[in-house]
């Protein structure tokens, strides 16, 4: 048993001495090192300037651009039913707003409504769009008519001259002939005779 004890205080002593080497490290190190410390790299100045920056920056414009995402998510449906033409465009319009009352948790139905395709909406309106394309529209009445563009633009004409033996100021005439031929080069650039 002595010689345990006498293990147990020679290691006690060799820590003891260990410990006090290492607080007198840490003692000259303090002595050494220069008088002002200072947490930043930067002067007092320059850390004022950058946290009036930052509380601005955070207070004022980090809210606004998350508004603006916020917007800008929120009526992506309706844009989609735009571009599809999707003949409920306005009730999605209408979903997307007051998904923004309610905090979004209607977006995600004005996004599966717009990409959807109304079940009933064609045996009632004849259509699945909002409104058709204008070179279907455009070619509805040429072939009912039996008449090219040639000969209805021929017809405009001598409709546009039986105004001008009538009483017509000019300038109302010359804003008729300038539509006319506007039609006329828009047609004949897309090809329909």
């Amino acid at each position: 048993m002595p010689m345990s004890s006498r293990v147990i205080t020679t290691f006690g002593r060799s820590s003891l001495s260990a410990g006090c080497r290492v607080a007198a490290a840490v003692l000259l190190l303090l002595v050494l090192v220069p008088e002002e410390a200072h947490a930043s790299f930067l002067s007092p100045e320059l850390e004022d300037k950058l946290a009036t920056f930052l509380a601005v920056f955070i207070l004022f414009i980090v809210p606004v651009v998350l508004i603006v995402l916020f917007w800008m998510v929120h009526i992506l449906p309706e844009q989609i039913a735009h571009k599809r033409n999707h003949p409920q465009f306005e009730a999605i319009r209408t979903l997307c707003l007051l998904s923004l009352v309610f905090g979004g948790l209607l977006w995600p139905l004005a996004w599966i409504w717009a990409y959807s395709k109304p079940v009933m909406h064609k045996l009632a309106y004849g259509t699945d769009k909002l409104h058709e394309d204008e070179h279907e529209i455009e070619a509805e009445p040429v072939a009912a008519a039996g008449l090219s563009l040639r000969e209805r633009s021929l017809g405009l004409h001598e409709r546009l001259a039986r105004l001008e033996t009538q009483n017509i100021p000019d300038a109302e005439l010359s804003k008729l002939r300038a539509d006319l031929d506007a039609i006329e080069s828009k047609f004949s650039r897309h090809g329909a005779r």
